[in-house]
């Protein structure tokens, strides 16, 4: 066999063997891809107990929001607009007086609409007309404090400093006192899931061997007491207000992996 003969065989040689590599890798991949598709035709043979645990407790709010407005009208926008901006500078400075601080007050609401008048309707036609009357502004603020002892006082100052609208006192957790009370209550709820999960297990000869999964709920709790008021200007004495304890309720849902005893 010449020297070119035997190049030629050993070419040959070497493409056939990379030939059959990459066939061969090939076939693998498509035999992996084909192996992740197939469903698992085994499912887990664990055993689990799903129990959900609750625990609640009674709350005293410890942040009071008072929200109150001032109403004006006048032949024109800008009127409207300018005198209800020295009534509530008025209430402002007044609610500060008390001890509330800027960071305290927020403006909830501002706004100005025209108004109108119906007219009488027409003899003929009998359609009505609406006549502007006027514009009207509103301008709404509230005061959020943990001072919970000047709600009462707070109304009354704005009242008797212009503002012709209280519309509510709500009471709420400052956001610190809720996060507070939200992890000792998770902890609680989950003893207690895992309590109820002994107590079922029990007669059935079984225990628990481990956990395969906590979910957790949102923190629940009633909306806020609210107290809602008479126009302003009914307010002839000292303005009670009372604030009451809430209950706050948290659930989670514990699934165990139980096994004989």
């Amino acid at each position: 066999m010449t020297t070119k003969n035997k190049i030629v065989l050993a070419t040959l040689a070497a493409i056939l063997i990379v030939s059959t590599a990459v066939f061969a890798s090939m076939q693998a991949s498509k035999d992996e891809a084909y192996g992740q598709q197939v469903p698992n035709l085994y499912p887990s043979r664990e055993r689990t107990i799903s129990v959900t645990g609750t625990a609640t407790t009674s709350v005293l709010p410890d942040l009071v929001t008072v929200q109150f407005g001032v109403d004006t009208e006048s032949k024109t926008a800008q009127e409207a607009i300018s005198s209800n901006a020295q009534i509530m500078d008025t209430v402002v400075s007044a609610v500060q007086n008390l001890g509330i601080t800027k960071e305290e007050i927020s403006t909830a609401g501002f706004s100005v609409y025209p108004i109108y008048n119906d007219t009488i309707p027409d003899p003929r036609t009998g359609i009505h007309k609406n006549v502007l009357a006027g514009y009207r502004a509103s301008n709404t603020l509230y005061v959020k404090t943990t001072k919970l002892s000047l709600a009462g006082n707070i109304i009354d100052t704005a009242a008797n400093a212009g503002a012709n609208r209280v519309d509510n006192v709500s009471f709420s957790l400052s956001p610190e006192k809720e996060q507070s009370i939200q992890d000792d209550l998770l902890s609680k709820a989950v003893l207690n899931a895992k309590s109820r999960a002994e107590k079922a297990l029990d007669p059935l000869s079984q225990k628990m061997i481990g956990v395969k999964m906590v979910n957790l709920s949102e923190f629940n709790m009633p909306p806020p007491p609210t107290y809602y008021s008479a126009g302003a200007s009914l307010m002839e004495k000292s303005t009670p207000v009372f604030t009451s304890n809430q209950e706050v309720t948290t659930t989670v849902n514990v699934i165990f992996l139980i096994g004989d005893q």
